[in-house]
């Protein structure tokens, strides 16, 4: 089946048929893998997987796939698999934490290792750009060595980005990083033959931007990138209730929800200005991250007054990178 779009996202909590995977780019599983015991997910082995050890909630697993149109070419280098059309690659990764007595924490050498490798292997390829990547972390808030785990990511990334000539603020891809349940770090990733446009959220100081109370390197990526290319898709990195730099409503989860709506809102209007009224809250699809699962209705009502009860989402269970956040919302819109 082609494509409506030349970059289209499917996320659902059902099984996709097994003949329907022959324009997946790549795909990421949350609560299951091939390997899975009662019910195998059909995914071919040339496709690009990344097994993420979440959790979904209301139901399981969750599949995303990304699709595209045109032939598709396929590749590694080191950790990473790789496929990509004429103009999007998927890659994906998942690096062990080890000690190699050098210093770092084992989590900073899978980062830096990480991203070292997902560079090389878009410069081997021919995809400059990279667009947008996925983080998935066990024990993100927990400390280690001194410092919590999710600091250790943040200045490993830097590293890996400085030592790869690529930068660390303002020309940085949208992102999310989330806490799982353990497991290796696993990456996935979006990259394009051409520069994305980046968006910031004039509600918020820039997360490359904030002060050193978040940890000695801050966060190396943009609240959104628009995509262009026979159409536009807009990819939002991972949101919550911040404001400026600082946490709202804690402890009060609806209103945290509210909050992130609004921080998506506002993302949306500066993406209209350049796409002249192409997206709206009710067109998104969304990927929503719960700590609390007894929070689920909660936070479900709030995205449903905001959004509409039809419009596409996933919850999965998933430590939030500061723990006075009680949610944390992702979303991707197209316009064809």
């Amino acid at each position: 089946m082609e494509p409506r779009h030349p970059l289209r996202l499917q996320i659902s909590s059902t099984r996709p048929e097994s003949g329907s995977w022959d324009d997946v780019v790549g795909a990421a599983v949350f609560g299951a893998g091939p390997a899975g015991a009662d019910a195998p997910l059909e995914c071919p082995a040339h496709v690009p997987l990344a097994e993420v050890p979440m959790s979904p909630l209301g139901g399981g697993p969750v599949i995303e796939r990304w699709r595209v149109t045109g032939p598709l070419r396929f590749g590694s280098l080191g950790m990473v698999g790789y496929a990509h059309s004429e103009a999007f690659l998927f890659g994906r990764l998942h690096a062990g934490e080890d000690d190699a007595g050098d210093g770092l924490t084992g989590l900073e050498r899978a980062t830096q290792r990480a991203y070292r490798q997902i560079h090389a292997a878009l410069e081997a390829a021919g995809f400059p750009h990279l667009l947008r990547v996925w983080n998935y972390i066990g024990d993100i808030t927990r400390e280690s060595h001194g410092t919590e785990r999710y600091r250790q990511f943040n200045s490993a990334r830097q590293e890996a980005l400085i030592a790869c000539g690529r930068s660390v603020r303002g020309n940085v891809p949208a992102a999310s990083a989330l806490g799982c349940s353990g497991g290796p770090l696993a990456i996935y990733f979006l990259a394009g033959r051409a520069a994305p446009q980046l968006i910031e959220n004039p509600r918020q100081v820039s997360a490359y931007h904030y002060p050193a109370q978040y940890g000695p390197r801050a966060p190396s990526f943009s609240r959104a990138a628009l995509v262009r290319h026979r159409g536009a898709t807009l990819l939002i990195s991972g949101t919550s209730s911040i404001l400026g730099h600082r946490t709202m409503h804690e402890g009060d989860p609806a209103a945290q929800t509210r909050e992130t709506l609004a921080n998506i809102e506002a993302l949306l209007e500066q993406a209209n200005r350049l796409e002249a009224g192409a997206f709206a809250l009710e067109s998104l699809i969304y990927k929503v991250y719960v700590r609390d699962p007894a929070h689920l209705p909660l936070i479900r009502a709030e995205l449903d007054a905001a959004a509409g009860a039809a419009a596409p989402r996933v919850y999965l269970r998933a430590d939030i990178c500061r723990r006075d956040l009680s949610v944390e919302i992702e979303a991707v819109g197209e316009r064809a």
